[in-house]
């Protein structure tokens, strides 16, 4: 299994519960995602890292709300409620997550003029985080995608996993979804079409 790789994704406490940006469950997920790194040889994190005042926020526009969206230069936006911000309690890893394992951490999002939801690459689609490089270098062929949320940071990454010629599974019963405006079901669609493997519990 040397050649698979488990990335979770955002498993950070603003996402869980209580959190700044909580995804409704978003805690639920933690043991499954732990069975998950104890049975994988190669694991891979992402952590959101915004500094304060980040552009994505709402707080850095006067007048707009959450979950508004804007223009950017590099396409749409949406607005966040302030999350994530480097160093903060809200931007650590869960308490029970079993993080230790993770030989690699992905830090996003923490260039304040853009956003970024993929593990892969910023919000232009164009400036690559490095992970890639650093999973077929080590020989990664096969990727199962975990976390937080299934219609942004997860789906996003699966996308471009794909797109980078992987092997991609998105585990949908080890994540939990934001769903603006039936966002998930749009993005399970996206998916889907893009050939990403959807798996509500492994396939043993």
């Amino acid at each position: 299994m040397a050649d698979e790789a488990l990335v979770v994704i955002d498993l950070q406490n603003d996402f869980c519960p209580g959190g700044a940006l909580a995804v409704n469950g978003g805690d639920e997920i933690v043991p499954l995602v732990n069975d998950l790194i104890r049975r994988t040889e190669h694991v891979v994190l992402t952590q959101d890292w915004h500094p304060a005042g980040h552009s994505s926020f709402a707080s850095s526009h006067p007048g707009k709300q959450p979950f508004e969206a804007i223009d950017m230069p590099y396409g749409p936006q949406t607005l966040w409620p302030d999350h994530c911000i480097q160093g903060s309690l809200g931007s650590d890893f869960h308490s029970g997550l079993a993080w230790t394992k993770a030989e690699l951490v992905i830090r996003k999002g923490f260039r304040s003029a853009i956003d970024s939801y993929s593990a892969f690459f910023e919000n232009d689609h164009a400036t690559p985080t490095g992970l890639a490089g650093y999973l077929k270098e080590r020989g990664v062929e096969s990727v199962t995608l975990v976390g937080l949320a299934t219609d942004f940071c997860v789906a996003f990454s699966a996308l471009d996993a794909v797109k980078q010629g992987f092997n991609t599974t998105v585990r949908l019963d080890a994540c939990r979804g934001i769903d603006l405006n039936g966002s998930v079901e749009s993005m399970l669609k996206r998916m889907r079409e893009a050939g990403v493997r959807l798996e509500d519990q492994a396939s043993d």
